[in-house]
């Protein structure tokens, strides 16, 4: 099994990336 991190700054398009590559549908906020 791979495991695998997204690590980066706030409201950097972590979730985006991540539902673009699981095809998954994370909710993505908009934290200040």
């Amino acid at each position: 099994m791979l495991k695998a991190g997204l690590v980066g700054l706030p409201n950097a398009g972590k979730t985006t990336l991540f539902n673009a590559l699981a095809r998954a549908h994370a909710p993505a906020e908009n934290y200040p």
